[in-house]
């Protein structure tokens, strides 16, 4: 495609191409329509156009074809003629640079975060977790710091809850949050999550953003593809949390960029209403402030999903281009809902927009983009410009082969389950057993007899709890004392 300063989306009923700046692309967007329009299709060319202008793409692959964009593409039939229509697109078959990720590792480089890194608000909606054990496992997260107990995957929570337990001293003014049934329940939640295969998901090493906005070697951004398709049916959850995570990452790592040419990373969340649905009050209270303020960051986010009403009005204000494929109303809902579609564009006087929304083609949609100062411009009826790549899915062949070339190769592989709140607890309990142990096993060589050897042998045994148990107290105290000075002055991944 040849080199411009629009992202194009298509062509116009006049066969012109159809587009806006990049220096708008910031702005945010929306696919959307009905199952079989066309989306993944747009979807696809638009993360084609922002590599092509060196822009990074992080995209979920919810159907398993979206990989296609990593293989040259084959146009036939309808999409040659649609090619044919577009002269001025300077078509070429091309494949495309990608990464290929997934939760499990199994289908891609695998993709982890640390509990640390994530946080107990995020982590509290992750486990649905009710305002009694939200504020539980707030006290667990605070203490955690407090206690200087880095806390990295889910064994090291579980220990983590089970110390505070059978210790609920150490809550000190936090102890009336945590209760003994808020620990089991924290604990069957967590067990549910490992069921659905989360236990992936939390860990080292864990996926670092510079990974993901390195440029190529020809100047074209990387894709990288997170494979959802298992994930999405067996754990929208995690794949909900995992995209909130990396919103909130982003905006907290990145620095101001201003008003940019163009943005430096682009964001396609598909099944976009996984993100909202069942999402307490604060947590998208945060999203909208997220999404608003990220821009300035040189991030776009393009929501995927099947009506504009699947996402907050406060979210919906904030989108800038919008795509819209074709809906279909059958009933008085769904008719409404139409109706509120075709107000969101600012009207042509060339059609009537609830009209056209129902009469779309395959590939066809109406487009709302921003003119230069950022107003709406008037509604567009675009035939959508077909990718370069392959439409369609990778072979198992061709997926371990973009896998292997991968410049991530390797760097991810292998597990590090370095030292964090699981090895220090259990050190500790180990530490406070070992001296137990050795004096029972020297009371049980002494000859005792009669009813006085067994008295003093029980108070001996006491008195050896009891210097064991305060020195072992000191230990921990002194412990404590230097992971504090170390937590305190380093930095949040250690």
């Amino acid at each position: 495609m040849s080199a411009t300063n629009e992202l194009i989306i298509g062509a116009g009923p006049d066969g012109q191409p159809v587009g806006q700046s990049w220096k708008l692309a910031n702005r945010h967007g929306l696919i959307a329509g009905a199952t079989g329009t066309g989306k993944t299709v747009t979807l696809q060319h638009l993360a084609e156009s922002f590599s092509d202008a060196g822009i990074a793409v992080f995209a979920a692959d919810i159907k398993g074809d979206l990989c296609g964009i990593a293989a040259a593409g084959n146009p036939q039939g309808k999409v040659a003629e649609r090619i044919a229509s577009m002269p001025w697109l300077n078509y070429k078959p091309q494949a495309y640079p990608v990464s290929i990720w997934d939760v499990a590792g199994k289908t891609g480089h695998p993709l982890r975060t640390t509990l640390s890194e994530m946080g107990p608000l995020l982590l509290a909606n992750l486990l649905e977790l009710t305002e009694s054990q939200q504020a539980a496992l707030f006290a667990a997260f605070k203490v955690a710091d407090r206690e200087g107990l880095l806390l990295l995957d889910l064994k090291d929570l579980k220990a983590l809850l089970n110390h505070f337990k059978e210790n609920p001293e150490i809550l000190g003014e936090d102890r009336a949050l945590f209760t003994g049934a808020s620990a089991q329940a924290l604990l069957r939640r967590l067990a549910l999550l490992e069921q659905q295969g989360a236990e992936d998901f939390f860990g080292e090493p864990a996926l670092q953003l510079e990974d993901l906005l390195r440029p190529e070697a020809d100047g074209r951004g990387r894709i990288h593809l997170l494979d959802a398709s298992k994930l999405v049916h067996d754990a929208p959850k995690v794949y909900a949390t995992f995209l909130l995570w990396l919103l909130a990452e982003l905006f907290e790592q990145l620095p101001e960029r201003g008003d940019a040419d163009k943005p430096i990373l682009a964001l396609f969340f598909d099944e976009a209403h996984l993100l909202f649905n069942g999402t307490p009050k604060a947590l998208q209270d945060r999203l909208e402030q997220v999404v608003r303020l990220i821009r300035s960051k040189g991030v776009g986010v393009y929501f995927v999903t099947q009506s504009p009403g699947d996402l907050p009005d406060d979210v919906l204000a904030q989108l800038g281009l919008r795509i819209q494929h074709g809906l279909r109303a059958f009933t008085a809902k769904e008719q409404k809902s139409l109706r509120a579609v075709a107000d969101g564009f600012r009207p042509n006087p060339a059609f009537d927009t609830l009209k056209v929304l129902t009469e779309l083609g395959i590939g066809e949609a109406l487009v709302g983009t921003l003119e230069e100062k950022g107003t709406p411009a008037v509604v567009q009826r675009v035939a959508v410009a077909p990718p370069q790549s392959r439409i369609g899915p990778l072979t198992d062949a061709e997926r371990a082969d973009v896998i292997r070339r991968s410049p991530l190769a390797g760097r991810y592989d292998q597990p590090i389950d370095r030292e964090s709140a699981y090895e220090k607890l259990t050190g500790r309990a180990d530490d406070k057993m070992a001296p137990t142990q050795e004096k029972e096993e020297k009371g049980a060589g002494t000859d005792f007899s009669g009813m006085a050897g067994e008295i003093l042998g029980s108070l001996a045994s006491q008195v050896s709890k009891t210097v064991v148990r305060q020195a072992a107290n000191q230990i921990g105290r002194q412990l404590v004392r230097g992971l504090m000075g170390a937590l305190l002055g380093g930095s949040k991944r250690r």
